[in-house]
């Protein structure tokens, strides 16, 4: 029977059980915008909020009706209503809170980047598991809707063999939002591009090779690279392009995505880089010769990345701790795109390729 436009896009997925106590620590912007907002759209129970800030905290706190606002992280830690943790801050700091939250046996969501070296971030996985613990990473651009409906696509065999995939964005970011970000030694790669990167892995699988090439715009006053262009190398064929670039500046920008494989193509566009943070519905459509191969079917979506796709991670991690599965963004995969990541910046420093496989 022939698949009709709606039935390749599903909002992420509420587990039976979804009112595990969370707290959370950082009160910061994407908290605001994002974590939140999702998580009262999921009915998720949060309890505790404590940001370094506690004006910020208690502004949160009153926003979504959050019961309790803690004076430190020791304080979050210490009440037992608090059964998952919700770690929101700046990557710099977020090992540290990580084995502290390891220590009292609660499973864990981690911002991404999961740390700023590949070594934090296999200490934190090390631990996690030794104690038996569930931890996921908070990619969530899994579930962003043009990412997932291209996924069902891929799985139901309409693409076939692939063998282009690109995400190219061009958009004026605006990094002055994020102080520590504007002076931080890694930008585009570490903390933009590195969802395009875990969505291209999700869909195809880890690359064999990466290249990248990127630098600065001039007189710009981030710190580091602001535009990148990486390929990902398959051995099967498949070639993977992510193109970023941060300061467009002109009003003509775009945020794409295009799948291409020998039996079919999916495209679309990522709605909340058109209006960030606020964004606007993905528009997608897809080709397939299993189909009618000279007819595009439009998906129609109402979900956004921002908040319906965070809904997504943490309702994995619950899915997980109630059944002893394995979260979707689980922090033992996260290396793996970590391991991307890392070549990248590799590549980028050497002017080589350079084998994920080989950052250990």
């Amino acid at each position: 029977m022939p698949l009709d436009e709606l039935s390749l896009y599903e909002s992420p997925a509420i587990p039976p059980k979804h009112d595990y106590g969370i707290g959370i620590i950082g009160a910061g912007a994407i908290v605001r915008f994002a974590h939140l907002p999702a998580y009262r759209k999921a009915g998720f129970n949060v309890i505790g909020i404590y940001d370094k800030s506690p004006e910020a905290a208690e502004s949160a706190a009153v926003e979504f009706d959050i019961p309790t606002v803690y004076n430190g992280i020791d304080a979050l830690l210490d009440d037992p209503r608090v059964e998952i943790v919700d770690i929101a801050v700046p990557a710099p700091f977020q090992p540290e809170i990580a084995h502290a939250v390891i220590a009292t046996g609660r499973p864990m969501l981690c911002q991404k980047p999961l740390a700023e070296s590949f070594d934090e971030a296999k200490a934190i996985v090390t631990a996690a598991e030794a104690a038996g613990l569930k931890i996921a990473v908070n990619q969530q651009m899994r579930w962003e809707p043009a990412i997932a409906t291209t996924r069902a696509f891929i799985e139901r065999g309409l693409l076939g063999e692939p063998l282009v995939s690109t995400i190219d964005v061009s958009i004026m970011l605006g990094w002055e939002a994020w102080p520590w970000l504007v002076v931080s030694e890694h930008l585009d790669l570490m903390y933009h591009s590195i969802h395009y990167q875990d969505a291209t892995r999700f869909l195809f699988g880890m690359p064999d090779r990466v290249f990248t090439s990127g630098g600065k715009f001039p007189d710009q006053p981030e710190r580091a690279e602001t535009r990148t262009h990486t390929i990902f190398e398959y051995d099967s064929g498949l070639t993977a392009m992510v193109r970023s670039n941060n300061w467009n500046w002109t009003g003509d920008q775009h945020a794409i995505c295009r799948f291409e494989g020998s039996e079919g193509r999916i495209e679309g566009t990522l709605g909340l880089l058109y209006n960030y943070p606020h964004g606007r519905p993905d528009t997608i459509r897809y080709m397939s010769k299993k189909l009618r191969p000279d007819h595009w079917f439009d998906v129609v979506v109402e979900d956004l990345w921002i908040p319906d796709a965070f809904i997504g991670p943490m309702a994995s991690l619950m899915e997980a701790i109630q059944t002893d599965g394995v979260p979707v963004t689980a922090a033992r995969d996260n290396l793996d795109t970590l391991r991307t990541l890392f070549a990248a910046y590799r590549s980028m420093e050497t002017h080589r390729v350079v084998a994920p496989i080989d950052i250990d």
